[in-house]
């Protein structure tokens, strides 16, 4: 699964990029992730399987959606917050899997 990461600016979704990463190498999950500022996604975006958005930029779903073609999800900011890599796996799993 290839899965780009949209968010604002990046602090934050670095830190959790580098826990699911973490995560789905000790899961054996076959797994690549970057990340990329809502005003940069559209140039690599062709490259991933499906998109997950910050909590942060939730309002601009619907545009990257349509502008992108691609599954796209927002992360619940509960798990966003604590970094819940098992939540967020299965949610990257239901996008890609359709």
């Amino acid at each position: 699964m290839k899965v780009l990461l949209v968010c604002a600016m990046g602090m934050s979704t670095s830190i959790l990029m580098k826990k699911l990463e973490k995560y789905a190498a000790e899961q054996g999950i076959d797994f690549s992730i970057a990340a990329q500022s809502v005003n940069t996604y559209k140039t690599v975006c062709h490259e991933y399987d499906c998109i997950l958005m910050g909590p942060q930029i939730s309002y601009q779903k619907d545009n990257i959606a349509a502008e992108s073609g691609m599954p796209v999800a927002v992360i619940p900011p509960t798990d966003y917050g604590t970094g819940n890599c098992a939540n967020i796996m299965k949610l990257v799993e239901s996008l890609v899997q359709g």
